[in-house]
């Protein structure tokens, strides 16, 4: 493997800063706050740190909303601070990505509030503006955060388009001199050391220059606008020229987040002869649990389902030349243990280490979010005023007052499906807000935190911390984890998750068992009578026969075999 390309086996831990660890008592976590728990982090073992954004911005979207792209956000600390951040996880030999929010602006973003000011101005063509007037809309396009895409300027008499908030107008990518700007924006950070950058909702760049009306879907008022703006006509353009004028020039990692993306286009993004991304976030497994209304559902996902999501973007990047990152949560889903797994107390940790092994043994770049390795939960927040989140609110005013849904029935899915659920402070200690700060929190603490949490992990040498710490360890040691072919093993069982990963030397069975009952795993022809040992388990009461084993409720096991 090219030493430039050490992001193949690495394993990426993701902050959100606002909740990670407050140091000011402010009740907003911090820059120094995150320099405070390096050691927890190196102790993890991760190679990398990705931070959620830190810029200057209002905070309408919880930082995705940037109004100055050079400047630390005064809630987060200094560019100084950022400064120290950054040399304290290089002298720990680990790295630190940033997050690139690039399909839009704040509109407190000089840029922005330039060009509404007139049609003339040099920068009213930085920004998608369609004529038209306060009874026509431009399309039907519906935003990420409810309402229409389109807002009306007066003072202009036009319409600009913000796929998510009307505070995040959407940056007119056809403009080259927008393009070399956001090239700048990003030399700035790479220039001081960064080592990469998650790129926001990337695909989303390039829209189709007729702006079509999108179907109406997930009985919603709007259209949906990926059918116009997902994938555009010039998005491959676009990332080859920032590659060749910017990334192409330091050793570096990216990740661009694609939602509405097929494993056929996800290959042009990452395709390493393209010079484009090095991976992608997709989300297919994400959408296995959606149902009529979309994300806000009580559905549970089916195995058979997930697997097969797996199995496709594992053989298809794999065929051509592209890479897979691995994740099960993020600062936008549900805890993984609530959807995926049980949360309860019975089965939480095994149920955790079981989810962690399924995942991390596949190839790609796995992605802890944070307090995963703790097997955080969803929060069971009794009203929605403990809710933050933009998006959970107006889910909750249109689930109530437009679809007429119980509130019993729209708290559930809030409960299930709610950013905030990622959100909440993480669990230091069990001791005053979890240790996360001694003020006031600017979301709630989960309940749970006196049970779960930093310091009962470190203590206890079986606890999903070590689990974790061990899973990343062998990801270090095993190079088949990272260069061994998928074969995923009996696709129709809704009990159990089993696949091979192999090489010409050896071959690894990964099983994993979704449920509350014991299930057996016949062995496959290529490793029957072959001898084995056990690399990892999450259960001492695992019971290995010639060809088969039996997994407990929610166990998992890996075994190597070697081939010759």
């Amino acid at each position: 493997m090219n030493e430039a390309e050490w992001w193949r086996d690495s394993v990426v831990y993701q902050i959100y800063p606002k909740s990670f660890n407050d140091s000011n008592g402010d009740g907003i976590g911090d820059i120094r706050g995150i320099i405070e728990k390096l050691d927890y982090l190196k102790q993890l073992g991760v190679d990398v740190i990705w931070l959620n954004p830190i810029y200057q911005s209002p905070q309408v979207d919880n930082g995705y909303d940037i109004s100055n792209y050079r400047e630390i956000a005064p809630q987060f600390g200094t560019l100084a601070d950022f400064i120290s951040l950054l040399d304290a996880v290089h002298q720990r030999h680990m790295r630190l990505i940033l997050d690139l929010v690039v399909n839009h602006t704040s509109s407190e973003h000089p840029w922005f509030k330039a060009a509404k000011q007139s049609k003339n101005n040099q920068y009213h063509d930085y920004y998608i503006w369609k004529n038209g007037n306060k009874q026509q809309l431009p399309n039907n396009w519906g935003s990420s955060f409810g309402g229409s895409t389109w807002e009306y300027v007066d003072q202009v008499g036009q319409y600009y388009l913000h796929l998510f908030a009307k505070q995040q107008p959407d940056l007119n990518w056809e403009n080259s001199k927008v393009r070399q700007d956001v090239y700048e924006i990003m030399r700035f950070w790479l220039d001081k050391g960064v080592d990469g950058f998650r790129m926001d909702v990337i695909s989303l760049l390039s829209k189709k220059p007729t702006y079509p009306d999108g179907p109406i879907i997930q009985n919603k008022a709007y259209g949906s606008y990926y059918y116009g703006a997902a994938n555009g006509p010039k998005i491959h353009d676009y990332l080859r020229e920032m590659n060749q004028q910017v990334l192409s020039h330091y050793d570096i990692m990216t990740v661009g987040e694609t939602p509405h993306t097929s494993v056929i286009e996800a290959e042009k993004y990452t395709d390493e002869r393209r010079n484009e991304l090095n991976m992608v976030f997709h989300f297919d497994h994400m959408h296995l649990d959606y149902d009529e209304n979309g994300k806000f559902s009580t559905k549970r996902f089916k195995l058979s389902e997930l697997k097969q999501v797996f199995n496709k973007w594992q053989l298809g990047m794999a065929k051509h030349h592209g890479w897979n990152s691995l994740y099960w949560s993020n600062h936008d889903q549900a805890r993984p243990l609530t959807r995926f797994g049980v949360d309860d107390t019975k089965f939480r940790i095994k149920s955790a280490k079981m989810l962690a092994t399924v995942l991390h043994f596949q190839q790609g770049t796995p992605f802890i979010y944070q307090g995963e390795e703790l097997g955080m939960t969803n929060a069971k927040f009794t009203s929605i005023d403990d809710y933050q989140d933009i998006e959970t609110h107006n889910i909750y005013q249109d689930f109530i007052n437009h679809k007429h849904l119980s509130k019993e029935y729209t708290m559930k899915t809030i409960y299930l499906k709610s950013r905030d659920n990622a959100r909440t402070p993480m669990q230091w200690t069990n001791g005053h807000n979890a240790g996360f700060t001694i003020g006031k929190p600017w979301l709630s603490v989960n309940p749970n935190y006196t049970r779960i949490n930093v310091e009962q992990a470190l203590n206890d040498k079986k606890s999903i911390f070590y689990y974790y710490q061990r899973l990343i360890k062998l990801r270090h040691s095993l190079p088949i984890m990272t260069t061994g072919d998928f074969e995923l093993l009996d696709p129709d069982n809704e009990q159990v998750f089993s696949y091979l990963r192999r090489n010409q030397e050896q071959i690894l069975l990964i099983a994993g068992n979704f449920s509350g009952k014991s299930a057996q795993v016949i062995f496959p022809t290529a490793v029957q009578n072959r001898s084995c040992k056990q690399i990892i388990s999450n259960d001492n009461h695992i019971i290995k026969n010639d060809n088969s084993v039996v997994l407990p409720a929610y166990g998992a096991v890996v075994y190597s075999f070697n081939v010759n």
